[in-house]
């Protein structure tokens, strides 16, 4: 399956189904351990692209899932929104991402 590159939160898309099917392909992507995946997922939460609202806890939970898996800018990215979050909104953020995790892995058991 060949994803979409989010570019910064500025790639024009045709309609509202072209951007949920991004979401979904990214989505279901990440759920396989995609890396690029989840720093998009960040990405178009950050910005509020691709049809999804900004979400600076959604958008932590992913940059942190790419980062602790070796992207190197999703981890610049989550430190960077970090500074615009309260520690309850990290704290929920973090939260999320080991609850995606423990799903993660009870999908591929």
């Amino acid at each position: 399956m060949k994803l979409h590159k989010i570019e910064g939160g500025r790639t024009e898309l045709p309609g509202d189904e072209t951007a949920d099917m991004l979401i979904a392909n990214c989505l279901a992507a990440a759920s396989q351990g995609d890396v690029t995946a989840c720093f998009d997922l960040g990405v178009a939460y950050s910005t509020g692209s691709h049809g999804v609202n900004c979400d600076l806890i959604e958008a932590h939970k992913w940059f942190n899932l790419a980062a602790t898996r070796g992207h190197e800018e999703a981890s610049w990215c989550r430190a960077d929104i970090s500074d615009e979050m309260t520690a309850r909104e990290i704290a929920e953020a973090q939260r999320r991402a080991r609850e995606w995790l423990i799903q993660s892995a009870r999908h591929a058991a």
